[in-house]
């Protein structure tokens, strides 16, 4: 037993009422403390919360990351203090009382949602609503990739998730729950807040659909239950762990439980429920205790749970320490990449420099994923039905299917949400590095998730093509333009847009090292040149930028440019030294973010004092940091058009003499 339960002594049967009302006690005091927060779900939820961690899941608290706990997302993170609230019921070593009064304030670890890596045993980052259960979705299949590999000895746990009205409301929500039911998804277990209540008030406002049917169609095994009922809850998730399919258990719950005056209301629901409802509510549950205090009895109790979770943690390490499988699966849950990938694509890249090979950047990232998916098994693939566009599955691999899991690609279907946030439970349950493609385009609806992948600092890594105008005749519904500025935009985010198959090959060995960070790769449809001159051992892509082509005089203006507009920049830097014998050197920027992350006196070296022009089919907003309040920029200032691509390029002048003009305009 550990020091905290063994300081405790029992004083006389504890019921799992108790329990659940010390949930209820604590989320409503610290609520009120801070005077902000969501006590509602949290004590409508609180039975329901009781019966799954005092009876089933299996976590140890002292251990809080061993592989083959069960994972527990709160999908509903406004509900916060549930999972804070259980946090120090059941001993978490960085959750002691005075996090709990200090709920939602600067520098404490119980954030406003459940936030990665600020507390110990948080899954996931939730809070945006349908981003928890559409993440479980990516974690449920995680597991059983990673069992399907390794053996069920090793692998052989749960995914809980509690989701409220709103994450089922969500739209991310019908893409998680559609490929979870086609690929039966049966470890993955949803308890479905059914409180009818949301922030405006009843549900009816707004909402008719019969949730409990919409998870049917979708091949789950559903069950309705009343979520106060412990018994029933009990009954329902021994049914659910039985079942060869995900499973959805819709509890019928009051929110704000035990609130006589506001129970039942949406007032419970993002605001504190006042001194005199707190008074209420301690008689109407019989709760004597002061504010943040729980009875020893109540404590031991829950500190018990964490024992069971700790002996279940034993016997695997003990199954762990014996099995053939050891040396992989620690290799694989630490994510570590061999030392043959980063071989093989420094070969790849020598290989293509003497062939000067001329492909699309989506060409180039399918060679280069080629070499890197023979070289090592972490890696697994996808696109939101795009594969043949994407160019994102290689030779070897094999499809992940309805109750076939050992396989390496994923269809994630038309859901390029989904896929996102599934690509993020992949990664945070770990054994694998996920990738996954789309349009460029596309990004406005994977942006969630992907923001969620940047805040939690997790490779995922995005192939998006079809980059620009380049993409051609499927016109501007297609053709992105802002949407590289709103990808840089984003913290902790490497956007790549490589010029060539080198660079190409370059940003995947610097998408596969960013371990604690998600990398967007931004390729061409249209085929590009190889415009290195020759081979270096060095990944020139490493630092963001560097100098193409160096003048041999004193440098007169620096064209700088991206992906298929280097080309463009170099054919201007030739017409402007043959026909003006102007000195103009070419920067190739294929990842702003490392650029920025170089010191001064690097980025001066690269960009000289001369003049700038900036060269991207895209929109300007960004580049002005780059070129300067007097620098020029040759792109993009409203939607584009559907036209072969070289006609668009024409069209809208992004060409060698439109970017010569800008030049010589500037130093002439």
């Amino acid at each position: 037993m550990n020091s905290q339960a063994a300081a405790l002594k029992p004083v006389a049967a504890v019921s799992e009422r108790d329990m659940a009302n010390a949930i209820r006690a604590l989320a409503m005091d610290s609520v009120q403390k801070a005077n902000s927060g969501h006590p509602g779900m949290p004590m409508g939820m609180a039975d329901v919360a009781t019966v799954l961690f005092s009876r089933f899941i299996n976590i140890d608290p002292s251990a809080p990351n061993w592989p083959d706990r069960d994972r527990f997302v709160l999908s509903a993170g406004h509900g916060s203090m549930l999972q804070y609230a259980l946090h120090y019921l059941l001993g978490y070593e960085d959750m002691p009382i005075e996090q709990l009064q200090r709920f939602r304030q600067l520098g404490s670890r119980t954030a406003g949602h459940p936030e990665y890596g600020h507390a110990l045993g948080i899954e996931t980052t939730t809070g945006p609503l349908g981003q928890g259960i559409s993440t479980a979705v990516g974690m449920a299949l995680a597991e059983r990739m990673l069992a399907a590999r390794h053996g069920a000895d090793l692998v052989d746990h749960f995914t809980y998730a509690i989701a409220g009205d709103g994450c089922l409301q969500e739209g991310i929500s019908h893409e998680a729950i559609d490929l979870a039911g086609h690929l039966k998804l049966a470890r993955l277990i949803v308890f479905w807040d059914d409180n009818a209540i949301s922030i405006d008030g009843p549900t009816s406002l707004s909402t008719s659909m019969d949730q409990p049917a919409r998870f049917e169609a979708a091949g789950w095994h559903v069950q309705s239950v009343d979520g106060h009922d412990t018994e029933a809850v009990a009954a329902a998730i021994e049914a659910a762990q039985q079942s060869d399919r995900p499973s959805l258990i819709a509890c019928r719950t009051v929110i704000g439980k035990g609130a006589p005056n506001l129970g039942g209301s949406e007032k419970t629901h993002g605001a504190p429920l006042g001194d005199a409802e707190i008074a209420a509510t301690r008689e109407n549950i019989g709760w004597a205790c002061a504010p943040f205090e729980v009875p020893d009895d109540i404590l031991f109790a829950w500190r018990e749970i964490a024992e069971r979770g700790q002996a279940a943690r034993h016997a695997w390490e003990q199954r762990f320490a014996a099995s053939p499988q050891r040396q992989a699966f620690e290799s694989a849950v630490a994510g570590t990449l061999p030392d043959a990938v980063f071989e093989a694509l420094g070969a790849f890249r020598k290989e293509h420099v003497e062939k000067a090979t001329k492909v699309a950047t989506r060409k180039a990232s399918e060679m280069a994923l080629g070499a890197i998916n023979a070289a090592t098994e972490l890696t697994v693939g996808g696109s939101a039905d795009l594969t043949h566009s994407n160019l994102t599955i290689t030779k070897g691999m094999d499809r992940i299917a309805p109750g076939a899991y050992a396989g390496r690609y994923i269809h994630y279907g038309i859901r390029e949400h989904g896929m996102a946030a599934a690509m993020n439970g992949i990664a945070l349950h770990g054994g694998f590095v996920p990738y996954g493609g789309t349009f460029l385009c596309f990004a406005d609806y994977a942006r969630g998730a992907m923001r969620l992948s940047a805040l939690m600092g997790q490779r995922v890594i995005y192939v998006m093509t079809h980059d620009s105008i380049g993409l051609g005749e499927d016109g501007p519904t297609h053709q992105p333009i802002e949407h590289l500025a709103m990808l840089r935009a984003t913290p902790n985010l490497n956007v790549f847009r490589p010029a060539d198959i080198i660079e190409t090959a370059e940003c995947w060995e610097l998408a596969l090292k960013s371990k604690n960070r998600p990398s967007v790769l931004v390729l061409s449809r249209q085929n590009l040149p190889m415009l290195r001159q020759a081979h270096s051992d060095e990944n020139r892509s490493s630092q963001g930028a560097y100098i193409l082509r160096e003048p041999a005089g004193h440098r007169a203006v620096t064209l700088i440019a991206t992906g298929s507009e280097v080309e463009i920049a170099v054919a201007a830097a030739e017409r402007l030294e043959t026909e003006h014998g102007i000195a103009a050197a070419v920067v190739s920027m294929p990842c702003w973010e490392l650029f920025e992350e170089q010191d001064a006196d690097t980025r001066k070296a690269v960009l000289g004092s001369a003049p700038r022009v900036a060269v991207e089919a895209a929109a300007r907003l960004g580049w002005d940091r780059w070129i300067g309040d007097t620098g020029a920029f040759v792109g993009m200032a409203g939607f584009g058009a559907s036209a072969p691509a070289p006609d668009l390029y024409r069209h809208f002048d992004i060409t060698p003499e439109a970017v010569a003009a800008a030049a010589l305009k500037l130093i002439i």
